[in-house]
């Protein structure tokens, strides 16, 4: 395998350390831990938190051995704090997925929470033609702690990621995010609590499952491939994006200096409430240069819920006057990711403008 990693395979464990259980498994489930809390133990010397290997985390989750799975595991080397997430790391992420993907039937990736949306969002995009599940979970306190939603998230998210109905086909082929009780569409959550157990939401899309004494699948908002296709990943991704957000009192040298970064070549404009700025004209001129010279803007809203609709108010006409494209209702996390997606395969601006507003993975909505 690529990278410094390794797979191991638990089969499951019961009881004893060296007892393997000899019951039937339905379904089989690749682990892959990249690090975060949930991948971290408390040293009862120090009470410092520290890493965890993939079999130390599971052994605080004894509840595994009852599942009808098959669990295996692969682990980043080292593990990584999510703060430190890079485009690389989901390329890995994506590789471990392909190179293991005829050999499972769902996959589980256990990451940090502070960039899970983002990582959610670019895996949605970088596995084309996906048929499968990809669940991320985490969790906000550590594995080995007191009250830890740990046990709770990974135990759930190997069930999602395990079902199928009964043309043995799987329940939510798509990449997703499941948290305390919610599954949702990977490309349409964000982090919206630093403490509290229920820390994502989809703020413009319903939750695609719901957890409590049975599992409640919402199976008409579930993507389905309608095409069958041969399972891909896309690699190639382009970084060179930056984000403005728009404030009362913004300067012209402020907006000039960010439109101004070398190889600029797209940027994600956070706006006010339905997608409006200042109606200011030297805001208006340095945005119609940099779409001018090929940057493509898209224009994306402040606010948690809701969706820009360019055209309503006179303060956004000058956004559609100078080349902006709308964002609709996507997720910071999606908008950035999905560019660089689309900056990796093409150098055709207008080509990016067009794909931006189409769905591609159900994390738009074009009324």
């Amino acid at each position: 395998m690529k990278g410094n990693s390794f797979i191991t395979n638990f089969s499951y464990i019961c009881g004893h350390k060296s007892a393997i259980c000899t019951m039937k498994n339905d379904s089989s489930v690749l682990l892959i831990f990249t690090g975060g809390t949930i991948s971290m133990g408390e040293n009862p010397a120090t009470q410092s938190l520290s890493p965890l290997d993939s079999a130390q985390v599971l052994s605080f989750i004894p509840e595994l051995k009852m599942l009808r799975v098959n669990i295996s595991s692969v682990s980043f080397n080292p593990l990584i704090d999510s703060s430190d997430i890079q485009p690389e790391s989901w390329v890995r992420i994506a590789e471990i997925i392909r190179d293991h993907y005829d050999a499972f039937d769902g996959f589980v990736v256990l990451h940090g929470t502070d960039t899970m949306a983002y990582s959610a969002s670019a895996l949605s995009f970088m596995l084309e033609n996906l048929t499968k599940p990809v669940i991320f979970t985490g969790s906000q306190l550590p594995v080995g702690v007191l009250r830890s939603d740990a046990k709770e998230n990974l135990i759930t998210a190997i069930e999602l990621a395990a079902a199928k109905n009964e043309r043995h086909e799987a329940l939510v082929p798509e990449v997703c995010l499941f948290f305390e009780d919610k599954l949702m569409r990977g490309n349409r959550a964000t982090k919206r609590n630093t403490e509290a157990f229920n820390a994502f939401a989809s703020f413009n899309y319903p939750e695609l499952a719901k957890t409590g004494v049975h599992i409640k699948y919402a199976s008409a908002y579930i993507h389905h491939e309608t095409e069958k296709k041969p399972f891909a990943i896309q690699t190639q991704l382009d970084t060179n994006i930056a984000i403005l957000k728009i404030f009362p009192g913004i300067t012209e040298a402020t907006v000039n200096a960010i439109l101004s970064i070398a190889g600029l070549r797209a940027v994600v404009l956070e706006s006010f409430g339905a997608g409006n700025a200042p109606r200011v004209e030297w805001l208006f001129e340095l945005l119609k240069q940099a779409t001018d010279k090929g940057i493509v803007i898209v224009n994306v809203t402040q606010c948690r819920s809701g969706s820009v609709e360019m055209g309503r108010y006179e303060t956004s006409i000058n956004l559609q006057k100078a080349g902006i494209v709308s964002g609709y209702d996507m997720t910071l996390e999606a908008t950035v990711t999905k560019l660089m997606y689309l900056l990796g395969q093409t150098e055709n601006a207008d080509e990016i403008r067009r794909r931006i507003i189409t769905p591609l993975r159900g994390e738009v909505t074009i009324d």
